[in-house]
């Protein structure tokens, strides 16, 4: 790789979750497209398994000794620009705020803000929404920011993406049913798949796991006992053919979500997290999911009858699965490092900072 580095600001701990290390790792697979080499300063738990999925494609973990937003973070983060002088900085926490930002865009990269909230004014040049929770109008930003959201933006990883050919026509039955909830803070996994072993005649069930799930062993027991019918799947190619093969999903409004409707997946949404809410219900609005609601209020009955319908009803399951597939393309992380190399390209780079005067 010949270009200028990009620096990743993210963590992934079992406190923070690691929904935002899984869709920086997409957008540095798509920047390496580019011929982008990217650096990750992050905190990591468990780190040996999160380290290696960042070296697998050739980036670089760097230990953030603390928390994303905090006053030593800032201090670390200015070091390591100072260091690696980046092209860009990519920001993905909750924790940040304002002022923060505006501190690394005195630096001199050019920052894109990952957010999901739309609380404040972003100082940044780009403003980056993954979900389907706000609109452009949303977001307070500065003179000359530009901001991508909406259903052309969702990051759908490349393994995935390659299933929707071959979802075009859905795969014959008997019935495959995936439960995959991502972090799943409530073990709504666990709760799925046991009322759907104890309730229903359903002969595939399979669960999408991170392979770093703390929860992992107890998904590994409820297969060993489930007499061949659930299965658990961790790496990514074993996922991706899953996927193709399922005839629906019962998912969170997250990443997942998204990337089952680009590739035709109904899916029946259970929100554990309060910024996935507006996703899912913009999902079921589009024809794409079948939502629920939040995950405490949601009776057992109302999950089986959901799942009844989607079994039981062809015709259902491939309308959900066009309106899926038109509502989201899967060209998220090629449209984003687009908007990069644009703000990027030397016809813009008016007044911005010279490394060469640092050194």
């Amino acid at each position: 790789m010949t270009r200028e580095p990009v620096l990743i600001r993210v963590d992934g701990t079992r406190s923070t979750g690691w929904e935002g290390l899984v869709r920086c790792l997409s957008l540095a697979y798509a920047l390496q497209r580019r011929r982008r080499p990217c650096h990750f300063l992050a905190q990591l738990e468990p780190a040996a398994p999160l380290a290696a999925a960042i070296r697998r494609n050739g980036d670089e973990w760097i230990e953030a000794g603390s928390s994303a937003g905090h006053a030593d973070d800032l201090e670390d983060l200015t070091q390591e620009i100072r260091r690696i002088r980046p092209a860009a900085v990519i920001i993905d926490s909750p924790q940040v705020g304002p002022d923060y930002l505006a501190e690394v865009v005195a630096l001199g990269p050019l920052v894109m803000a990952v957010d999901t909230q739309a609380a404040f004014r972003f100082p940044t040049q780009l403003v980056f929404n993954p979900t389907l929770n706000h609109t452009v109008a949303d977001y307070e930003v500065c003179p000359g920011t530009q901001v991508l959201c909406g259903r052309r933006y969702p990051l759908v990883r490349p393994e995935i993406r390659r299933v929707r050919p071959i979802r075009a026509q859905e795969p014959p039955e008997p019935i495959r049913v995936l439960v995959g909830f991502g972090d799943d803070p409530h073990n709504l996994t666990a709760r799925i798949v046991q009322l759907l072993l104890e309730e229903t005649g359903l002969p595939h069930l399979d669960i999408l796991a991170r392979p770093w799930h703390p929860l992992l062993p107890q998904w590994q027991e409820l297969a060993q006992v489930s007499d061949g019918r659930v299965t658990v799947n961790t790496e990514l190619a074993e996922v991706a053919g899953r996927v193709s093969r399922s005839h629906f999903a019962i998912c969170d409004g997250n990443i997942w979500a998204l990337e089952l409707a680009c590739v035709g997946v109904p899916t029946i949404l259970l929100v554990q997290d309060r910024n996935h809410l507006p996703t899912a219900q913009r999902l079921e609005e589009e024809g794409a999911g079948i939502c629920l609601g939040w995950h405490e209020q949601i009776a057992d009955d109302a999950i089986l009858q959901a799942v009844k319908t989607l079994a039981e009803d062809p015709l259902e399951r491939r309308a959900m699965a066009r309106c899926g597939r038109n509502l989201i393309d899967g060209r998220g992380p090629d449209r984003i490092v687009t908007a990069l190399e644009v703000m990027l390209h030397p016809s813009r780079q008016i007044g911005q900072y010279d490394w060469s005067e640092a050194a």
